[in-house]
């Protein structure tokens, strides 16, 4: 079907002559169209790819990727738990932890916070909130000293600073001859972290281990223990691995499971924006069903020339079906060519229009992720290209269709 015959006719059809610069004009902006699809859909699926990463790596900086419990809230032999399991494969960081809902108050302001004891020399195995103190440092939180480390929004929410106190008052209570009070507790702001997600600086506050468990009256025990892996995603397979190892003493979870309505949100938006951004590209391929019918028309008197000389239907469909595909495939090539190019210079681009038409598209003081991040994954740019191949060689077979039907007794009858 596909003999160089064909591919050669096929080929000569795609260059215009002087009576058909209507149906090239007609080719060119097919061309386009899908060149233009194909770039807008690489380059928005890379930055949701790169807002998707973003997101996750300043998630994951606070939140452990497997998280080890007991079964009724607390483990009373952690620190044989934690020996046991560092030595297990896959395994970078354990770092015990506990904690539980409070609040702080300061002057006239109160607000209900997460409350998380841990240990200063152990957290900087498994989380990044080291890295992210605005100002104090972890290290500052010691045993007995009762100092506390605030996100920064609730540290601007309470009015608070390093070296002011704040009242962190607990839900357990106390019995005092004054009848029921709630337990209370004054801590010193010894640091103020920022890590850029609002969930943890504005609702989470930090203090030492062993202050929480005097706090929470708990100790020796602790909440559980986390722990950080060496490839994040496999951090299904390697809980499912601890809990059989472990048994059913321990509870095992993973960041999937407690953010995994977060990113499944964030994949379903992608599937979305794929699919209508795929109907561009759907439009643009579908032009070819017009160029495609205007070529057969304008083509009549050829088509039957051909016939008469021993094409098949099935060669004659071969032609057409070649038109098609070459105007899809140089459409599709161009398309990866500018998206894979704005792709991989998206932080160069955007800038550089922000301060020619001075605009800021994601102001600081209002998103946490102020400029725009993209990350290229291959696997999309083969999705893409198929799948705007896959259309234009499905709007090359009505036209190719109707080429085959063409009567040579009836068009040169009349020639």
């Amino acid at each position: 079907m596909f003999k160089p015959l064909i591919l050669y006719i096929g080929l000569r059809y795609t260059r215009a002559r002087r009576r058909t610069q209507f149906i090239s004009f007609i080719t060119l902006t097919s061309v386009l169209g899908i060149a233009l699809g194909v770039t807008a859909l690489i380059t928005v699926l890379s930055v949701m790819n790169g807002f998707e990463a973003e997101l996750r790596e300043r998630i994951l900086g606070m939140t452990s990727h497997t998280t080890i419990t007991g079964r009724h809230g607390q483990l009373d032999d952690w620190q044989a738990l934690a020996q046991r399991v560092e030595t297990m494969p896959h395994v970078e960081g354990v770092a015990p932890f506990i904690h539980g809902q409070v609040m702080v108050n300061a002057d006239r302001q109160v607000s209900g916070t997460l409350l998380q004891g841990v240990l200063p020399d152990h957290e900087p195995k498994v989380s990044e909130v080291a890295d992210k103190m605005k100002t104090g440092s972890l290290s500052d939180l010691r045993a007995g000293e009762f100092n506390i480390v605030l996100g920064a929004e609730l540290a601007q929410y309470l009015g608070v600073w390093v070296g002011d106190k704040v009242t962190v008052i607990t839900p357990q209570i106390n019995a005092t001859p004054a009848g029921i009070l709630p337990r209370l507790k004054r801590f010193t702001v010894s640091g103020v972290f920022q890590v850029g997600m609002y969930e943890y600086d504005r609702n989470m506050a930090m203090i030492h281990l062993d202050d929480a468990a005097k706090l929470f009256r708990i100790e020796p025990a602790v909440s559980g223990i986390r722990l950080k892996l060496d490839d994040l995603f496999n951090a299904p397979r390697i809980a499912y691995s601890l809990t059989t190892e472990l048994g059913d003493h321990y509870r095992v979870s993973d960041w999937t499971q407690s953010h995994s309505n977060f990113f499944r949100a964030v994949q379903t938006e992608k599937r979305v924006m794929f699919i209508i951004l795929m109907l561009i590209v759907a439009v643009a391929a579908f032009n070819i069903v017009s160029t495609l019918v205007m070529v057969v028309t304008d083509k009549r008197g050829d088509i039957a020339i051909l016939k008469t000389q021993g094409l098949s239907n099935a060669q004659v469909m071969g032609i057409f079906i070649v038109l098609g595909c070459i105007i899809g495939s140089v459409g599709t090539l161009m398309g990866i060519a500018g998206g894979v190019a704005l792709a991989l210079n998206v932080k160069t681009i955007v800038p550089a229009i922000e301060k020619a038409f001075g605009v800021q598209f994601m102001a600081a003081d209002v998103y946490y992720i102020s400029d725009v991040p993209s990350k290229l994954l291959w696997s999309d740019v083969y999705w893409i290209a198929g799948m705007a191949f896959l259309l234009s060689l499905l709007a090359t077979l009505y036209p190719a269709w109707q080429a085959a039907r063409v009567n040579p007794a009836e068009v040169l009858r009349y020639e």
